[in-house]
């Protein structure tokens, strides 16, 4: 009877399921960080220019909502996942809300979790 053997280059599941929660994770931070973007800009046409926005851009900040959500969700998949202390979890769910922080959170948890699990 032999051995089963061990394919070095073939991921294990938790690193397969990892790897998925952040491919997830950084097109979520990425769709969720520009979406912030053009609502600010709507935002500052509006509010200090005085802007007259058409009915239309009042879809932007829905949008962004609907996209935070999911955001959201890839976060607490992922942080499931990586097993994330609670205060991980929060402030990569805060960067959704502040201009650029989705980017440099998404760049920073990515090596994470890329370090953490051989990805």
């Amino acid at each position: 009877m032999t051995a089963p053997t061990i394919d070095s280059n073939r991921p294990n599941g938790r690193q397969a399921r990892i790897r998925t929660a952040l491919r997830i994770f950084v097109v979520a931070a990425w769709v969720t960080g520009i979406w912030l973007l053009i609502l600010t800009g709507r935002m500052i046409l509006d509010y200090i220019f005085h802007v007259e926005m058409p009915s239309w851009a009042n879809l932007i900040g829905q949008l962004h909502g609907l996209f935070y959500m999911c955001y959201l969700m890839a976060t607490m998949n992922l942080g499931i996942k990586a097993r994330w202390e609670p205060i991980r979890w929060l402030t990569t769910a805060l960067a959704g809300t502040i201009p650029f922080f989705s980017f440099w959170m998404e760049q920073k948890r990515r090596r994470q979790v890329t370090t953490a699990f051989n990805l």
